[in-house]
């Protein structure tokens, strides 16, 4: 990679948001190491088609060879999709596969998980919209990097393996769905952000 990364974007997965551990981990390693990038981590709002409006609202105008994004579980599902509009370098934290089929039975009331007080209605709508934006076969739109804990408690590891096929992979022997041992790959993904 000869570009550094100079705009990186943090897409957040399904129930939660910025005050994530990984993009605060993210976030603060970024400002602290490198506070010329420009940051953004939105919080997106449930209905999948707002989501990426809002988002290619955010970077537009950002040069797709010097992007980055970072896309967590439902997130990765959207990165992926941004990756395929920009051709930007892509960081995975177990990636969605196939978010319309398994959230078709979450429809209804949820509460975020950094915001308790607020809550927000899932609609079978959503899931049709994220049909229309399921990603089909491998894809390589640009360098792509996948972590994928085998361990994951909501994500098939051997699916996220196998849609990502012709990505970097970091397959973690046992991890969860939340890799809460991210603080040990963060050096790793800011490398292959051409950050460090």
């Amino acid at each position: 990679m000869s570009d550094r990364t100079t705009h990186l974007l943090y897409l957040h997965g399904f129930r939660s948001s910025p005050q994530s551990t990984k993009a605060q981990l993210i976030q603060a390693a970024v400002l602290q190491r490198h506070p010329e990038v420009i940051w953004c981590a939105p919080q997106l709002p449930p209905s999948p088609r707002l989501a990426m409006e809002q988002v290619s609202g955010l970077i537009a105008g950002w040069p797709g060879h010097s992007m980055g994004v970072v896309g967590s579980s439902l997130g990765g599902f959207y990165a992926s999709w941004v990756a395929r509009q920009t051709g930007c370098r892509t960081v995975l934290l177990n990636p969605a596969v196939d978010p319309a089929r398994d959230l078709a039975r979450h429809i209804g009331k949820y509460q975020l998980w950094h915001h308790p007080g607020e809550s927000f209605d899932f609609k079978d709508e959503y899931v049709d919209q994220l049909k229309q934006m399921r990603l089909e076969g491998p894809l390589s739109p640009g360098p792509e990097l996948a972590i994928i804990a085998k361990g994951d408690e909501v994500l098939d590891w051997r699916e996220m393996s196998l849609r990502y096929v012709s990505a970097r992979q970091i397959v973690l022997p046992g991890g969860d769905h939340a890799i809460s041992d991210f603080d040990q790959h963060l050096d790793e993904v800011l490398k292959f952000l051409n950050l460090d």
